[in-house]
């Protein structure tokens, strides 16, 4: 079971990866490189970690993204319209169909979480 959730969490961090982070929950993905030397450090600046309510909404609006490019491919797609082939659609259906399943496995580990918390003694 935790491997499979373990596995499932690692789809999420590739599926992220691959669509891109948004840059509120990647500060320093554009940090100056510019005047930096091969070798040396950059001084980071100091980024206060984002919210678990942040991260929340963002991953939830990664997945609702997700769904809503899948639904307008299949609709171009059942339209006929051109460029939207049936090996996108297919490829998109999955990825949100994926994205989804991660995000109700988490809900569901979350859940159980606070049971667990809620049922211990004092």
């Amino acid at each position: 079971m935790s491997h499979s959730v373990t596995s499932i969490l690692s789809q999420i961090r590739s599926y992220q990866t691959q669509m891109g982070q948004p840059a509120a929950l990647n500060p320093l993905a554009e940090a100056p490189r510019s005047n930096a030397l091969p070798g040396t450090v950059l001084d980071a600046p100091q980024v206060q970690p984002a919210s678990f309510t942040e991260t929340l909404r963002g991953a939830i609006a990664g997945v609702n993204d997700a769904q809503q490019k899948s639904g307008a491919l299949a609709k171009a797609f059942e339209l006929g319209e051109p460029g939207a082939d049936l090996a996108k659609v297919m490829v998109a259906s999955q990825q949100s169909q994926i994205a989804f399943r991660a995000t109700v496995e988490v809900r569901n580990r979350l859940v159980q979480a606070y049971q667990d918390v809620m049922n211990m003694p004092l």
